[in-house]
């Protein structure tokens, strides 16, 4: 037999076994950091995502901004519905004493804010669209014209209205079309211009076409009586100071348009120009000279409203 294989007792040098990292980096090569260029890299995509993102996330804020508009003009129509179904149809005209303050204060009384609608005066949360919920005027000692993004009033200093307007309700960014129970209406004269276009019922035809409130800079349209009326020569942002209250529906708060309650307690979006259409009181000429089948054409509109949907 084979003498036996003496295995050394020897210790073998130390092995040195290098640490790796999971990435396979020495240590020494994990801690380096980034440079300059893959620093530039990583701010450049982000800032591509930002400027991709940030225009749909705006759209999504302004829709469903939009959609609580609509959602509060609801309740303006449930409450005018309400006082129409209590009161055999007719719409809401205010008592002697404010019809005679009308009168005085051409344009004051065409508030529906302060013929009485506890209801309606109470309604913090739907005074204001959300695309225009600071005050033009929130000390009540300027101007309380609002504008595209801003909302009217306060008319006064609060606590300071006179009768039979309160302080409190002196604000919004909601109008109210001046024909629907016109504020003003002289039952003693039956031949003024205002009895015979005002809608005095809700009983009527065509109700899906009579404004009753929509967004607006002044809280009365009671100008909007005639069908020829020219639109405004420039956009009131932020404000509508100098362009005329006449014209206070037309302004682009939501995407070339307004929103709108009709008569017919319906709810939606109307075009910039489609305003020149709709059935603002009785003797009002839907098919003018700024709609199409009025023969208006795109070019004859201010240009700010040249590019948008013609109706």
């Amino acid at each position: 037999m084979g003498m036996p294989v003496r295995r050394s007792t020897a210790k073998r040098p130390f092995e040195k076994i290098e640490a790796r990292t999971m990435s396979g980096r020495r240590p020494s090569e994990g801690g380096r950091g980034f440079t300059l260029i893959e620093l530039l890299v990583v701010i450049s995509i982000i800032a591509l995502l930002m400027a991709i993102l940030m225009p749909t996330l705006q759209r999504a804020r302004n829709q469903a901004r939009a959609v609580v508009c609509q959602s509060n003009l609801k309740q303006w129509g449930l409450l005018m519905a309400t006082y129409v179904n209590e009161n055999d149809g007719r719409l809401p005209e205010p008592p002697p004493r404010v019809a005679a303050l009308t009168r005085q204060w051409y344009g004051w009384g065409g508030w529906v804010w302060g013929w009485g609608w506890r209801g309606a005066r109470d309604s913090e949360d739907i005074r204001c669209c959300p695309m225009a919920t600071k005050l033009a005027n929130p000390t009540g000692l300027g101007s309380p014209v609002g504008g595209t993004f801003r909302a009217w009033g306060r008319y006064w200093p609060e606590g300071q209205a006179p009768e039979p307007w309160d302080s409190h309700v002196a604000y919004g960014s909601y109008g109210y079309n001046g024909a629907v129970g016109y504020q003003g209406l002289d039952h003693a004269n039956p031949d003024h211009f205002m009895y015979e276009q005002a809608w005095r019922t809700a009983d009527v035809r065509g109700r899906d076409r009579i404004p009753v409130y929509f967004d607006s800079a002044w809280p009365w349209n009671g100008d909007w009586s005639q069908s020829h009326m020219e639109p405004p020569e420039c956009e009131a942002v932020p404000t509508a100071v100098g362009l005329g209250v006449w014209n206070a529906p037309c302004i682009n708060r939501h995407d070339g348009g307004i929103n709108a309650v009709f008569l017919d307690w319906s709810v939606r979006k109307v075009g910039l120009k489609e305003l020149w259409t709709l059935k603002w009181h009785r003797q009002f000429e839907t098919a003018g000279l700024w709609t199409k089948a009025g023969g208006a054409q795109p070019g004859d509109w201010p240009a700010w409203m040249r590019s948008f949907k013609d109706y």
